[in-house]
């Protein structure tokens, strides 16, 4: 008995110690459990107030909300750093007092961004007094290429000889300018002011902001782009903004009021907004450098601009600064660039190349008497199928091939003449 009592009391012992543990813990997780009741409004309070119902991620929205800050100063950054090197150019000459000008002057399908009628005040009688004033007619836009005042536009924007041309910055300096050179054969023209303000003396010397000239070759179909600009000879140094919607391309651009059309090729196109007044004006890409020239845009459409690639403007600017003028280098062909079609058409050997050709008048000569070509041997029917080792077709036309090079620079032509492919030796010359 002795045995089974103390086996008891062991067992109650036992059974205290174990119970009393658990007691403990009860009043542990009550006090927690308490605790917890609590503190848990503070805790969803706080944590609601940083989580908004319905948001399962934050950082997406402030990662897309930084993207946008940041495309939008990249922008700004760019406007404001560019902006200076931009000007307006203001065309003036006599006009009579009384005029009257009727009809809409754009009608080409690709208009230049220039209105020759954008007159001021153009009066609405239609009799002549006999007696003239200086007037504004015209409006375009330019850049600076170098700090001594070299401006790049186009050439239809200077095309009037007897006109004058006032550059105007965008602090509203204005600047009588002289037209150093117009290319023959591409729409750029070169101008020139001196560093002292129109009716200001004393300043020559002005510094003036050159821009960033890129590289046209890097363009890619998509890429964001920036246009400044004069459009309708009211909005200095407006900024739009688009993207690279095509590239290569070729249009007819004209101002529709009987003059001749430029044929351009290899051209940027763009959907920035652009308008009459833009011509000249600098096309940016992000990094800030210039990449194009505002050209033409196509009437009857929205946002269909085009531009010339700025290396097409590099080498008439680097021989303007040397030699003071443009001289355009040339062979003196006719020709039309094969392709298939032409190929099976004229059952040829080849798709590619420059087929030498005369035109529909007796006088449109294959090749001109005493040209290069001439000169060389070249004769009608020839293919010329590289120039230095450059496939001619539809993306590298000859024009554009000969066109960067210079004047008196010897090339290779590989020709194929009756069935038989040669190469040919010819030094360009001046185009007259």
């Amino acid at each position: 008995m002795e045995s089974s009592s103390r086996e008891a009391g062991k067992k109650i012992r036992v059974c205290a110690s174990g119970c009393g543990r658990f007691v403990a813990l009860f009043i542990v997780a009550a006090v927690f459990g308490f605790a917890g009741g609590l503190l848990s409004p503070v805790v969803v309070n706080k944590y609601f107030k940083q989580t908004p119902v319905g948001e399962k991620n934050i950082a997406p929205r402030e990662s897309a909300e930084s993207a946008v800050v940041t495309e939008d100063k990249t922008v700004t950054d760019l406007v404001e750093k560019n902006s200076p090197g931009v000007v307006s150019i203001v065309i003036s000459r006599d006009v009579p007092k009384v005029r009257n000008f009727y009809g809409n002057p754009f009608g080409g399908s690709f208009p230049f961004f220039f209105d020759p009628f954008n007159a001021e005040d153009q009066g609405s009688g239609s009799a002549d007094s006999g007696k003239t004033e200086k007037q504004k007619i015209g409006s375009g836009s330019g850049f600076f290429i170098s700090e001594d005042g070299l401006i790049v536009t186009n050439k239809h924007v200077v095309a009037d000889e007897q006109a004058d041309y006032t550059v105007i910055l965008s602090g509203g300096k204005e600047y009588p300018a002289k037209v150093l050179a117009r290319d023959p054969s591409n729409d750029i023209a070169v101008l020139k002011i001196e560093g002292s303000p129109r009716g200001v003396s004393g300043e020559a010397g002005d510094s003036f902001p050159a821009l960033t000239i890129g590289d046209s070759d890097q363009i890619k179909v998509g890429q964001t782009v920036i246009a400044i600009g004069n459009p309708l000879g009211e909005f200095a140094n407006s900024v739009t903004q688009g993207i690279v919607s095509g590239l290569k391309r070729s249009v007819s651009a004209g101002s529709g009021m009987g003059e001749r059309e430029e044929q351009l090729t290899d051209v940027i196109q763009m959907d920035a907004a652009i308008n009459p007044g833009n011509s000249g004006g600098p096309l940016f890409n992000l990094s800030g450098a210039v990449i194009g020239v505002n050209v033409a845009m196509a009437q009857g459409a929205e946002n269909i601009g085009f531009a010339l690639p700025i290396n097409q403007v590099k080498r008439i600017v680097e021989q303007v600064r040397t030699t003071g003028k443009i001289s355009v280098p040339y062979i003196g062909v006719r020709y039309i660039i094969l392709d298939d079609t032409a190929q099976k058409e004229n059952n040829l050997p080849y798709n590619y190349g420059a087929l030498i050709l005369r035109g529909q008048r007796m006088t449109d000569f294959a090749v001109i008497p005493g040209s290069p070509a001439d000169k060389a041997g070249l004769v009608e029917n020839d293919i010329i199928l590289e120039i230095n080792g450059t496939k001619i077709d539809d993306a590298h036309p000859l024009s554009n091939l000969i066109s960067q090079y210079n004047v008196g620079d010897e090339i290779t032509l590989k020709v194929s003449h009756k069935g038989v492919t040669k190469d040919v030796k010819v030094k360009l010359e001046e185009r007259k």
